[in-house]
């Protein structure tokens, strides 16, 4: 099962730096766009221009806002962190809706997630973990 977390955390990985590519390159366009706009409008108040880079800054901020947590997670998955494999599940939930390659990372990051042997990997057995902080406040 190991090898298949960190299978699923480079696909994370990959997913969220496409994403953060995807991100910038709609930014770089709809900035370049929205200047050329403004610089030849001919009522020259602007507001097309200003309309278009609220927008281009709009869908690059959506797309940085589902691209980043790809990333947190597949780091988190590499090094095996608890946490990680909570966020990277809650992804991949996310992901089910994006067809058909998101479709197909979430329901391979929910069966491999979501087994008795990730958990057991991850050291999620209910009890607390040695070094963590509720046996601190014991």
């Amino acid at each position: 099962m190991a090898q298949h977390i960190k299978l699923l955390a480079v696909l994370h990985i990959v997913f969220g730096a496409l994403g953060i590519l995807g991100a910038l390159l709609v930014m770089t366009i709809g900035g370049g766009l929205a200047g050329f706009v403004a610089a030849t409008d001919a009522d020259a108040d602007g507001v097309a221009g200003s309309l278009m880079a609220i927008i281009s800054a709009a869908i690059t901020g959506i797309i940085l806002l589902l691209s980043v947590p790809h990333l947190i997670a597949g780091i988190g998955l590499l090094r095996f962190r608890p946490w990680a494999r909570i966020l990277a599940i809650v992804v991949s939930c996310l992901e089910l809706f994006n067809v058909p390659f998101g479709t197909a990372l979430g329901v391979y990051g929910l069966w491999a997630l979501l087994s008795k042997e990730a958990v057991a990997l991850f050291g999620e057995t209910g009890a607390a973990v040695p070094g963590s902080f509720a046996n601190r406040a014991q």
